[in-house]
């Protein structure tokens, strides 16, 4: 079984780039510049929107003010593929 990873910080690396770190020691930069946002996340289209990233500590990963979160076991995943 996956250990479990919790987001313990973030920070707006740029437009839609986010430095994220997590509790077990990995930290790096995801770009999310070619995402095609809809539904809930179709708010973070707009980089200021998304810019206003922000740190859950209760559920562990990254929210924005409309409510979208990220789960933190994808954000990881991502983490580790894009800079591997």
């Amino acid at each position: 079984m996956a250990e479990i990873v919790h987001v313990t910080e973030v920070r707006s690396a740029g437009v839609h780039r986010l430095r994220l770190g997590f509790d077990d020691g990995t930290v790096g930069e995801l770009d999310f510049s070619d995402e095609d946002w809809s539904g809930v996340f179709a708010p973070l289209a707009d980089p200021k929107f998304f810019a206003r990233v922000e740190l859950d500590d209760e559920l562990g990963t990254i929210v924005w003010p409309n409510g979208a979160d990220i789960a933190p076991e994808t954000l990881h995943q991502l983490v580790v593929v894009q800079n591997a």
